[in-house]
C-alpha cells in the first residue's frame, strides 16, 4: 500500500513523498526526472516493501518544483547542491543514521544521486542508475561528439523564458512528444494509457516552472548559436568520482542519451556494473519495471 506525505526539511522545502514498508526499516530512496513525479516508482516502492524482497522502507519523494513540493521561482534554488541537501535532509528524517541501503534514480534524478553519491559514500549504500549521465561523461561527450549535441538540444528550448507556457498550451501538446518520439520500446506505447496521462496531466496542471528552472541552472547544456563548446565546464574530478557499488541500466533506444555516455564511466566508478537493455527507450522504468525490479533485487543481495 503506497501512503503520501509532506515532509518539512530543515532548510525550508517540504517535499511530497511517496513511499511503502514500515519505518525504520533498511531505507531505499528513488528519484524521478523530467517530466515525471514520485508515482512512477509505485510498483517498485510496493515490490521492495515486501518481505519477501527485502522488506524496506521505500520512500519516492517529488524533486523540489515537482508536483505539490515546494517549488522556488528563483533559477538559482535549482542548483544541484541544493537538491542533494534536500536529498540528504529527507533521508535524516527517515533514519537516525542518515543512511540508506540504496539510492535508485532515473534522469534528472540521476544526476542528484551521483552528486549525492560522490558527497556522501557512506550514507548511500549502494546506487542505482537508470539512463542518466555521469555529469564527467556528459561534459566530454557533449563537448567532443556533435552527435550527442544534436540529441540533446531539447535542453535548450526548456531554458527558454517562456518555456513553461509553450509546454502548457493545447493540453501540453509539446510534452507529450518527450514520451512518444522515442522509438516505441519492445511492447510499444502500451504503457502510455489514458489513466496514466491523467496521472502526468494532474503533476503538470502543478506547474512546471520548477523542471524548467533544472534546464535553465544546469551548464551542462549542448551551446547556444554564437557559443563554443567552450561553455562547457570540465569538472574537477574530486567532484566527480563515485566510490559505491553501482548498477546503471542503460536503454539502448533511448534517443536523447547516447551510448557513448557509459564510455569510460569505470573511471570515475569503479565498482561498476551496466546493463544495457536493447528494446527499451528512456521511460524504461514504465516500459520494463519487473526486469528493473528483479535486477535491483539481485544487486542488492550481493555481498
Amino acid at each position: 500500500m503506497i501512503e503520501t506525505f509532506q515532509r518539512p526539511l530543515p532548510n525550508g522545502i517540504t517535499l511530497s513523498c511517496r513511499a511503502a514498508g514500515e519505518p525504520g526499516r533498511p531505507l531505499i530512496v528513488f528519484l524521478h526526472g523530467f517530466p515525471e513525479a514520485a508515482f512512477i516508482w509505485d510498483e517498485l516502492l510496493t515490490y521492495f516493501a515486501d518481505p519477501a524482497h527485502g522488506g524496506y522502507r521505500c520512500v519516492a519523494p517529488n524533486l523540489r518544483g515537482f508536483e505539490r513540493s515546494s517549488a522556488p521561482t528563483e533559477v538559482a534554488a535549482y542548483k544541484p547542491q541544493l537538491l542533494v541537501q534536500d536529498i540528504q535532509q529527507l533521508v535524516a528524517t527517515e533514519r537516525a543514521d542518515s543512511r540508506m541501503a540504496a539510492l535508485v534514480a532515473h534522469d534528472w534524478g540521476g544526476a542528484f544521486a551521483w552528486g549525492f553519491a560522490n558527497a556522501f559514500p557512506a550514507q548511500t549504500g549502494r546506487l542505482v542508475i537508470l539512463n542518466s549521465p555521469h555529469a564527467g561523461t556528459l561534459s566530454r561527450e557533449l563537448r567532443e561528439s556533435e552527435v550527442q549535441r544534436e540529441a540533446s538540444a531539447y535542453m535548450n528550448f526548456l531554458a527558454r523564458p517562456d518555456a513553461e507556457a509553450l509546454l502548457a498550451a493545447d493540453d501540453y501538446q509539446r510534452l507529450w512528444p518527450f514520451f512518444t518520439r522515442m522509438k516505441a520500446g519492445a511492447d510499444g506505447f502500451g504503457w502510455l494509457t489514458e489513466d496514466l496521462k491523467q496521472r502526468y496531466r494532474e503533476v503538470w496542471d502543478q506547474g512546471l516552472t520548477g523542471a524548467c528552472n533544472l534546464y535553465r541552472v544546469t551548464p551542462l547544456k549542448p551551446p547556444l548559436p554564437g557559443q563554443t563548446v567552450d561553455v562547457i565546464p570540465v569538472l574537477p574530478r574530486e567532484r566527480l568520482t563515485v566510490d559505491v557499488p553501482t548498477l546503471v541500466f542503460w536503454a539502448l533506444d533511448d534517443t536523447a542519451l547516447l551510448p557513448g555516455l557509459l564510455d569510460g564511466l569505470e573511471d570515475y566508478v569503479p565498482d561498476l556494473e551496466v546493463l544495457k537493455v536493447p528494446g527499451a527507450t528512456h521511460w524504461i522504468v514504465h516500459e520494463q519495471p519487473q526486469l528493473i525490479a528483479r535486477e535491483i533485487d539481485a544487486f542488492l543481495r550481493k555481498s
